[in-house]
């Protein structure tokens, strides 16, 4: 095998691999002979084919297998042999005929287009210095969080007063017919659907026209599907509804006491207010570890400035700027991004890109000389957690992931990074530091 380094440009390589057609002719003899004696043919014994034979009958299909084989072997060996490692895999590019080369008739020569990993030191982990924000859930936290699990359970009962009317968070009972064009269509008739005005569950428009409505009311609403409805045909269609109004019940906020944790499950408030403090501190936890990791990145960015795989850069750039364009056709661009033009979106998300490659780069590599990896139990449990997100489609969900590697592995990276901050965490100076609540939960800019 013949290796050439034809060019090197920062961290781009072109390598030019031939292996010379006698070599492959080599390796067929060798496989024909090792298939000559299993092989049974018409007008041959058993284990007596010859070697010739088999040559000539199946030594294209032979030659073929052993000319792929030759290709990934000889294309890892070239890369270990010039000790380089490629930051993604190499762009393969076929000189040979590979007609010719399956024939024998030709050396087998091709060129790997490739970027490789930047040569670079990382920081020593226990060089760093970093503060950990610490916050415990107060009484006021439980309190707050007790009120709103109330309201989230909260009953209703028939609304007093001299003939009540429906009022924001009230809840209707009623029967209604939807028509287009005077016609009842499919799917939008009801009998005693419950509706709470300002749950936002009905179309638009909807819920408020029946505000002020009272017991005994029949009225006729005026709609118009939105553009984006789920249901394609009545999409952006203008429709009335006859609506009838059977019941009217106001919200009662339920009593926080011992009744209330068992309609939950729970023996007792005190054991209610354990599991919601518990709740929240591990909430606060995960907000202390963000804000934790985010110092830690912003310090390996700042220790940091070495070549990046351009590839790299444009892939994780290509990636984020999908996004902005799909938030800006959304209308969920935040307002300072729809302010600037594109030209200066673009100057900032791909710095945003820059970062993102670097700290991956120098995380991966920090884990390297730690001999961080991550089994396939952890694989196993992170998928079976994605899996528990979706609800009847658990097996559907497992599925994908064992049937798809890159999917997996999009998976196995998010875990990698988190154990790699661990160690880092483990190693470097870190002292904790009270805050408050408000500064815990503050958003971070990226």
């Amino acid at each position: 095998m013949q290796v050439v380094e034809k060019s090197a440009e920062g961290l781009s390589r072109v390598i030019a691999v031939t292996i010379p057609a006698s070599e492959l002719n080599a390796k067929l003899d060798a496989k024909a002979a090792e298939v000559a004696p299993q092989m049974k043919l018409k007008g041959f014994r058993p284990g007596k084919v010859p070697v010739s034979h088999v040559r000539k009958t199946y030594g294209r299909d032979l030659m073929g297998e052993i000319v792929n084989d030759a290709l990934n072997q000889s294309s890892q060996k070239a890369l270990d042999d010039a000790k380089l490692r490629p930051a993604a895999p190499a762009e393969m590019k076929l000189v040979s005929d590979m007609d010719k080369v399956v024939a024998g008739q030709e050396d087998l020569s091709y060129e790997m287009a490739l970027e490789v990993m930047p040569d670079f030191k990382p920081v020593d982990p226990k060089s760093l210095k970093l503060t950990r924000p610490v916050y415990e859930a107060a009484d006021s936290d439980l309190d707050e969080a007790l009120k709103e699990l109330a309201g989230q359970a909260k009953t209703y009962e028939d609304k007093g007063g001299k003939a009540p009317k429906a009022a924001e968070g009230d809840q209707l009972t009623i029967d209604f017919v939807g028509k287009i064009d005077g016609e009842a269509f499919e799917g939008g008739s009801a009998e005693d659907a419950d509706l709470i005005i300002g749950s936002n569950r009905f179309i638009p428009g909807f819920e408020e026209q029946l505000t002020g409505a009272k017991v005994g009311d029949e009225k006729t609403i005026e709609v118009t599907f939105p553009e984006q409805y789920q249901a394609a045909h009545l999409a952006g269609k203008a429709a009335t509804f006859d609506v009838t109004v059977k019941a009217l019940k106001a919200p009662k906020d339920s009593a926080i006491d011992d009744e209330f944790a068992k309609r939950l499950g729970l023996e007792s408030l005190d054991k209610l207010k354990e599991l919601l403090r518990d709740n929240l501190n591990q909430q606060y936890k995960g907000a202390a570890r963000f804000k934790l990791k985010r110092a830690l990145l912003d310090q390996l960015d700042e220790q940091h400035s070495f070549d990046l795989p351009p590839k790299m850069v444009e892939a994780e750039f290509d990636g984020i700027w999908q996004q902005v364009e799909a938030d800006k056709e959304a209308g969920r661009l935040p307002e300072a991004d729809a302010k600037k033009s594109e030209k200066k979106l673009k100057e900032e998300y791909r710095k945003i890109a820059e970062r993102r490659v670097r700290l991956g780069l120098v995380l991966a590599e920090i884990g390297r000389e730690n001999n961080v990896t991550v089994t396939d139990q952890e694989l196993n449990n992170a998928i079976i957690a994605e899996a528990r997100n979706y609800p009847g489609q658990e097996q559907a969900v497992l599925n994908f992931y064992r049937q798809n590697p890159n999917a997996a592995a999009g998976m196995r990276a998010p875990i990698y990074e988190e154990k790699v901050c661990d160690l880092i965490f483990d190693q470097a100076e870190v002292k904790e530091e009270p805050i408050s609540k408000e500064d815990l939960l503050k958003d971070d800019e990226e």
